[in-house]
C-alpha cells in the first residue's frame, strides 16, 4: 500500500512540474508573437511623429491626405488645400502619404 501512495506521489509532482512548464511556455508564446511586437510598432511610430517637419506630405488615421504646414508642441498644423489648414494632434498622424498634392 505504501508503495501504490508514493508512485501516485511521484505523478503528481511531476505533473505539476509540467503543468508550472506549460504555463511559462504559454506566456512566453504570448509576449513574444503578441506585446514585443506591438511595443515595437508603437516605438517606430512615435519616432516617426517626432521626425516629421513642414513640407511632408501624410496621411491622418481619419484618411485624410494632406501636408504639414508645422509642427507645434501641442500638435501638427496640416494644409489641405491652398489656404485651408487644420491642427491634429500628432497622434492622429498615421504615416506618410503619397497621394496629397
Amino acid at each position: 500500500m505504501a508503495n501504490v501512495q508514493l508512485i501516485l506521489l511521484q505523478a503528481s509532482g511531476t505533473n505539476n512540474y509540467f503543468q508550472f512548464g506549460f504555463i511559462a511556455l504559454m506566456i512566453g508564446v504570448f509576449y513574444f508573437f503578441m506585446i514585443r511586437p506591438q511595443q515595437k510598432k508603437a516605438k517606430e511610430q512615435e519616432t516617426f511623429r517626432s521626425s516629421l517637419k513642414p513640407g511632408d506630405s501624410v496621411q491622418t488615421i481619419g484618411g485624410l491626405h494632406a501636408k504639414v504646414a508645422s509642427v507645434e508642441s501641442d500638435g501638427t498644423v496640416i494644409l489641405i488645400v491652398d489656404r485651408i489648414r487644420m491642427k491634429f494632434e500628432k497622434s492622429a498622424i498615421q504615416g506618410l502619404s503619397t497621394k496629397a498634392e
